[in-house]
């Protein structure tokens, strides 16, 4: 089982960065892929970006390609979501998430385990 938190969201005004951090309890995080979603007011929860245990595959939503970096670092058991360029569009409560698996997942109900949330507002 692993524990996740979130930490680094805010408000920003457009165009700026932000970079958001997702700690996860144990021992065995580099067994994990792990997911950050988004959850605007009124809407479904949305995919964001995915990146395998060994961090060398990544998956984007189209909305975010390109603006958005996922990265891991397994020593510290974190993974992170730097977010550039950032849009009004872009403000919502963002989740990570973790699965033990080996497959490419972008569906948030194939993760097991999710954080807390936290909020990103992006002022125009």
């Amino acid at each position: 089982q692993v524990h996740l938190v979130e930490s680094g969201g805010g408000l920003v005004q457009a165009g700026d960065s932000l970079r958001l951090s997702c700690a996860a309890s144990g021992r065995t995080f580099s067994t994990y892929v792990m997911g950050w979603f988004r959850q605007a007011p009124g809407k479904e929860r949305e995919f964001v970006a995915y990146i395998s245990k060994s961090g060398t595959v990544t998956r984007y939503a189209d909305s975010v390609k390109g603006r958005f970096t996922i990265s891991r670092d397994n020593a510290k058991n974190t993974v992170y979501l730097q977010m550039n360029s950032l849009k009004p569009e872009d403000t919502a409560v963002y989740y990570c998430a973790a699965r033990s698996t080996r497959v490419v997942i972008i569906k948030s109900n194939e993760y097991d385990y999710w954080g807390q949330g936290t909020q990103v507002t992006v002022s125009s």
